[in-house]
């Protein structure tokens, strides 16, 4: 019987059941996106281009390994743990020799890839706005996709070079076409001898430039290695029967090997053996890479979402309970029990819920669709890992909807589901003076919780574990706004009673609601509170980190000049020739990559030791950099403290590519954030790395050397540029706008379903009050005084919320900034924060403005005899 009134009343009170199917709806649409995401990075599929006619492929293990072994009562547990390298790790040339005397082996071709990137401007009319990735093979090993020539011939020296079909397109090239080409050193010139075009299809995703073998070998920079080895089954053999074999062969040379089967590779150290889908993860490491970070990405949002969902759908079901407090005061009157009500509303919820679930999760599709497509457009997911388009986040939205509808209606139906018949109207016509003593408690204990999380933020001091503790924070502090609401609504009516009386006859009667109703107010603030208090901070906690690391930065580093390449980088050869200029003392190269210490990623920076002192100042607490060598290393007081590390301690780390090495820690200094965690030799680190090209060269000169001397030193390495230390300054500073940007767009569609809330929210709670309205009017009060009193309403629940918003990410701002920077400094930039406020003062005043206005549409009278 139960679900035959549940049924009726969700059919008869469509408008008063709205405003909690659109918060689940959204709620659904935005799970199943960061589902969409989350799924993506666990089993996106990488689509293989180079490769595609290469059945089997060698390559190196891409990981580097820790193994445990621990004993607990008298058992022995063994745990493998694997994290991926920074840069591509190589294979040793001699490998090419094993695979090829496998039985069943036709062919096995060794591969080179690095960067070679073109130094032209696109043809007009051709081209896209952000070119495919331009890598430099050897042309014997064309065959691997295959490419054949469509026009000229192969190269047949090293001044020559043959080009794909697309990139000749772009670029306007043909055969005779003079081409300039920077790999991993100088920009050299060369002549391009013939167009390419791949067999099965296009290559969209890079552009592949072929050089004679040896010059393939010197570009490369890697003596004695490859990057893979693709093999070509003969006649009649069974890939996945060769591959075994080669894993057996390369295992007796002592070389450990894992097989590929199609989504990827678990390897022990040496090399792996890939086939099928899981060669795509071999040719493009950045999308296998990207996978860790979509996963991250996916799994932040998504919790985040699903928290503020939680919030946002409890509020609204709280509000729709209360709007049906007469109609729920009546049924308990005439002897329904407290579990047929609690029934009812929950079976409501269900069918509500379900229809929100179903109608959101297929709306989250292309939602998800446009949100991976606004991370591919802005380098944050490579085009080279699929989305995948699963029923799994589609279930879990269904799941989310239905227990979060369900929860909530439990929730708030449970007050009026206990009151005695008795005392069922009378509550339902006054709301209580006090909220109950549970809600109390338990609004404190939230409020503690917050306060705990903010002290353990404070304490945190790593992006990574800071990120998610900042926004739970956030998500804590409003849930006890939430729960505190009335207190604090009555609390601040009683502020505000003298400066809203001033707007005349309006005021008086809002200083009165704000009184008489505080649970309906404060549903109406909570949201506020959320939505100003998260906006904040997510658009403040990158200037608050982003202003530490360039104060580090400025203040470390010495030099008056920068030097900085347009294109991949600085070659050696530039800042050997500005060190070779009159006037300057010192020219440090700096390159740029991450390590691990164990399985632990760090930072790190490679610097040439010469004239270190004079160009750079991290700012030294133990030790000294004076003296810095070749198996030397300088830590952050973060890594140090993380590590146990001091002057003279010993130092192992795998290095981008895999390699270990063994250094001696010399320094210890506390700028981590502006230069990284870890300082390395700047030889050491450029030999394994994909880029050895310097990211920059400090430059240090005496006084009165001037910008054109230096230019003129480098006025033959196309795209190297001087900087003064104020422009390199600035030009980190629109790295780090971009790098906020794309945070921003990670979390803007949290920040729209929470400003969907709020319209949501308010909207709800002032059609619901045509009762009140009528008998206002009725009263003698004319229609442009009930419109300024919820004007007046609208702007004191939008100071309380502002307040209350903005103490919130103020103080989780704070002790983020005590956590990572060391000082409680964090940036609020006035322009963001009037618009964050302006615009949700925006959203506040139409919400409640417009439904007024449609209420107050229908007569008084009307309203009076209605039942």
């Amino acid at each position: 019987m139960m679900l035959r009134y549940a049924l009726q009343t969700v059919r008869d009170r469509k408008a008063g059941f709205l405003g909690a199917f659109t918060a689940l709806l959204c709620a659904a649409a935005l799970i199943t996106a960061c589902g969409t995401l989350l799924e993506t990075g666990l089993r996106g599929r990488i689509a293989t281009e180079r490769y595609a006619a290469t059945p089997v492929l060698v390559s190196a293990d891409q990981n580097v390994h820790q193994t445990t072994v621990k004993e607990k009562k008298g058992k022995t547990k063994t745990k493998h743990k694997a994290k991926p390298v920074a840069e591509r790790a190589w294979l040793p040339a001699g490998t090419v020799e094993t695979v090829r005397a496998v039985p069943g082996v036709e062919r096995a071709v060794p591969e080179l890839t690095f960067q070679a990137v073109p130094l032209v401007r696109p043809a007009a009319g051709g081209g896209a706005e952000r070119p495919p990735a331009p890598y430099g093979h050897a042309w014997s090993s064309a065959a691997l996709t295959p490419f054949t020539l469509a026009e000229g011939r192969a190269p047949q020296s090293g001044s020559e070079v043959v080009v794909d079909r697309e990139l000749a397109a772009r670029a306007g090239l043909e055969p005779g076409s003079r081409l300039t080409v920077q790999a991993t050193g100088v920009p050299t010139e060369y002549t391009v001898s013939g167009v390419a075009r791949p067999g099965g299809g296009r290559i969209i995703r890079q552009s592949a430039l072929f050089f004679t073998d040896a010059e393939a070998q010197r570009l490369a920079a890697r003596e004695g290695q490859v990057t893979a080895i693709g093999v070509l089954p003969a006649p009649g053999v069974d890939p996945g029967d060769l591959a075994r074999r080669i894993r057996q062969a390369l295992d007796g040379t002592g070389v450990g090997t894992g097989v590929g089967t199609g989504v990827g590779t678990g390897a022990a150290a040496g090399a792996q053996v890939s086939l099928g889908e899981a060669r795509g993860a071999v040719e493009f490491l950045d999308a296998a890479g990207a996978r860790i970070k979509l996963v991250s990405m996916g799994g932040a949002m998504g919790g985040t979402a699903l928290l503020v969902a939680v919030l946002v759908v409890v509020g609204t079901f709280a509000l729709s309970v209360q709007q049906r407090h007469r109609e729920l005061a009546l049924l308990r009157a005439i002897a329904a029990t407290p579990g047929q009500l609690r029934r009812m509303i929950g079976r409501e919820a269900l069918l509500v819920g379900l229809a929100a679930g179903v109608a959101g999760a297929f709306a989250g599709l292309p939602l998800a669709a446009w949100l991976h497509g606004r991370f591919v457009d802005g380098g944050i997911v490579p085009a080279t890992l699929e989305r995948t388009a699963g029923i799994f986040p589609m279930f879990a939205a269904v799941g989310a909807s239905l227990l979060g509808a369900w929860a909530a209606a439990r929730i708030t139906a449970r007050r009026i589901a206990r009151i005695r018949p008795a005392e069922a109207l009378a509550e339902a016509a006054v709301e209580r003076a006090r909220p109950a003593w549970m809600r109390i408690a338990t609004g404190l204990l939230v409020l503690a919780g917050g306060i705990v999380l903010v002290a353990v933020l404070g304490s945190l001091r790593t992006e990574p574990a800071s990120t998610p503790v900042t926004f739970l924070a956030v998500i804590v502090l409003a849930t006890a706004v939430a729960l505190l609401g009335p207190l604090l609504v009555r609390a601040a009516a009683a502020l505000l009673a003298g400066p809203l009386r001033l707007a005349g006859a309006g005021g008086h009667l809002a200083t009165a609601n704000l009184r008489s109703n505080a649970t309906r107010m404060a549903s109406a603030v909570t949201p506020l509170t959320l939505l100003i208090g998260m906006t904040c901070t997510v658009l403040f906690i990158a200037p608050t980190l982003g202003h530490a690391v360039r104060e580090q930065a400025r203040d470390g580093v010495r030099a008056a000049w920068v030097l900085a390449g347009q294109g991949p980088g600085v070659p050696a050869e530039a800042a050997d020739a500005v060190r070779r200029t009159p006037g300057v003392t010192a020219a440090t190269e700096i390159v740029r990559t991450s390590v691990r210490v164990g399985l632990t990623k760090y930072s790190a920076q490679g610097v040439t030791p010469d004239g270190l002192t004079r160009t750079w100042d991290p700012a030294v607490t133990a030790g000294s950099i004076d003296g810095f060598g070749e198996r030397s290393a300088a830590v952050s007081e973060l890594a140090a403290e993380q590590l146990g590390l001091k002057p003279g301690s010993e130092l192992e780390v795998a290095l981008g590519d895999g390699t270990p090495a063994r250094l001696t820690v010399t320094a210890v200094y506390a700028r981590g954030l502006g230069f990284g965690d870890l300082t390395l030799p700047h030889g050491l680190v450029a030999a394994h790395v994909d880029n050895p090209l310097a990211s920059g060269v400090l430059v240090a000169a005496e006084p009165g050397t001037g910008r054109e001397r230096i230019a003129a030193a480098v006025a033959r390495f196309p795209g190297v540029g001087v900087l003064s230390a104020r422009d390199a300054d600035q030009a980190r500073a629109e790295l780090q706008q971009d790098g906020a940007e794309l945070n921003l767009l990670a979390m803007g569609l949290v920040l729209a379903f929470t400003a969907i809330a709020v319209v949501n929210t308010l909207a709800m709670s002032t059609a619901e009050r045509f009762r009140e309205f009528a008998m206002l009017r009725l009263a003698g009060a004319k229609r442009r005084q009930v419109l300024r009193m919820l004007r007046v309403e609208a702007l004191a629940v939008l100071l309380m919320g502002a307040v209350l918003g903005s103490g919130i990410s103020l103080a989780v701002l704070t002790a983020f900034s005590v956590g990572m920077t060391g000082v409680a400094a964090p940036v609020v930039l006035p322009v963001v924060y009037v618009g964050v406020v302006g615009a949700a003062g925006l959203l506040a005043v139409a919400a409640t403005a417009v439904p007024g206005r449609g209420v107050l549409r229908i007569r008084p009278v009307d309203v009076a005899t209605s039942r």
